[in-house]
């Protein structure tokens, strides 16, 4: 098909569609159904296991999963990204992990404790395929929108994956509370809403490979015409352009500092992200079992659908005041939650704080993105830059997870972490008051 024209509505609406088909990974997989799937399999038993050849709290492994998960996105995606900007097909690099992603999370169906590894394996693989995927997708912004457009159409792509997301844990949830209106019958020890919860993990699985094909249907091969042989002198290209990009940064000092601030508020932000469930379902004193699973998925459903507000507000906020101040506001929000979440214990305190965390996760996540992408110097090698910023923030949820795991390993109570949290916000404020002093 013929390429469309850079700025072009069709190519845009068609990149911010991906949002609609991955979102689902983050909300059923990261956010809802797979970390209260996980949690009442320990639910009969102590929530210690021993893996690795340690004795480790439930929470805290999957933290540490999670953190290693990370730590191999952000060592290969230099060389992913380098090599498709030489190689000018970043759309291939960018439905490989897309695929890695969605068939592991397929693969959580089969997870359970006896078989703990293998269930850690498509955990860890599903992680490894999203934030895969999004190195390249991100990398896009520059390359079919103007500057002028970056701001709307980020904030279009995160409401889409809300929405989209949110019609699919509908469905799950209702699979999950009336198994019976879908003909799901329990077996064995399992019961008929454990399996419906292994089979949202299909669902997620197969509405990203299905709704991805839009995007790769008009999204461009990659930022150059003609893409060079792939040789082995190029494995190593990915490295060159990171170097490249630090050395740049020194003449880009605005650049440099917004991404100082962007990595501190990151490694907090992602992190409060990836262990509210966990920590909901944990700290939060619910009357029954049931009503944790139905508060928790309320929870989520109220954080996403907030979010596509936030992420719109936050918009309007970035034309009228500017990027920075509008983020520097957002990051205040931020730390009071963090300090505050310290003392929260009932469910309707739950219900309060997911309205905030709603309303500053989509702003704070798209303004970041279309923040970086103006602030680029010019350049076709965007996907280098990318992965620069994707580093940068991987680097961050590293610390952030296992800052988190430590401290919950150590006290049997993730709050203190969450409150540690509360400094980086702080730091992060401080860092952005700096982006255009001379």
């Amino acid at each position: 098909m013929t390429n469309l024209q850079k700025g072009s509505k069709k190519l845009l609406n068609a990149w911010a569609f991906y949002d609609w088909a991955n979102s689902v990974y983050t909300l059923t997989i990261s956010s809802a159904v797979f970390p209260i799937f996980y949690g009442a399999l320990f639910l009969k038993r102590s929530h210690y296991i021993e893996v690795f050849g340690l004795e480790l709290k439930n929470s805290a492994l999957i933290s540490f999963v999670t953190a290693f998960a990370f730590v191999f996105v952000a060592f290969f995606s230099p060389f992913l990204s380098g090599i498709a900007d030489y190689v000018g097909n970043k759309k291939m690099f960018m439905k490989f992990f897309c695929y890695l992603g969605a068939l592991s999370c397929m693969g959580l169906y089969w997870f359970n404790l006896e078989n703990i590894y293998v269930g850690l394996l498509f955990y860890f693989l599903g992680l490894i395929g999203y934030w895969g995927s999004l190195v390249f997708y991100n990398s896009y912004l520059p390359d079919i929108a103007f500057p002028e457009q970056q701001d709307k159409i980020s904030a279009k792509g995160y409401s889409l994956g809300y929405i989209g997301s949110v019609v699919l844990l509908v469905i799950n949830l209702l699979m999950i509370m009336k198994p019976d209106w879908f003909k799901i019958t329990g077996t064995g020890t399992q019961s008929a809403s454990d399996i419906a919860m292994r089979y949202s993990f299909i669902m997620v699985g197969a509405w990203w490979i299905l709704f991805s094909q839009y995007t790769y249907y008009y999204l461009p091969k990659g930022s150059k015409e003609n893409g060079e042989k792939l040789t082995k002198s190029v494995v190593f290209n990915g490295f060159k352009e990171l170097k490249k990009v630090w050395g740049l940064l020194n003449d880009n000092v605005p650049l440099k500092r917004y991404l100082g601030g962007f990595f501190v508020s990151s490694m907090a932000v992602q992190t409060v992200m990836l262990v509210a469930t966990y920590f909901g379902a944990q700290e939060i004193q619910w009357a029954s079992e049931e009503e944790s699973t139905i508060g928790l998925i309320k929870c989520i459903l109220i954080i996403q659908l907030v979010a596509v507000i936030g992420a719109f507000l936050t918009s309007r906020a970035s034309a009228k005041f500017g990027n920075i101040p509008t983020l520097i506001v957002i990051n205040t929000i931020w730390a009071v939650f963090c300090a505050l979440a310290f003392f929260i214990t009932l469910p309707i305190h739950f219900y309060v704080m997911a309205t905030v965390v709603g309303f500053v996760m989509g702003g704070i996540q798209a303004l970041s993105r279309s923040t970086y992408s103006k602030l680029l110097p010019e350049t076709e090698d965007t996907a280098s830059f990318f992965s620069f910023y994707d580093v940068a923030e991987k680097i961050g949820i590293v610390i952030g997870m296992c800052l988190y795991g430590i401290i919950d390993q150590i006290t049997g109570s993730p709050r203190l972490a969450i409150v540690f949290l509360a400094a980086f916000f702080v730091i992060a404020i401080f860092l952005l008051r700096r982006v255009h002093r001379k």
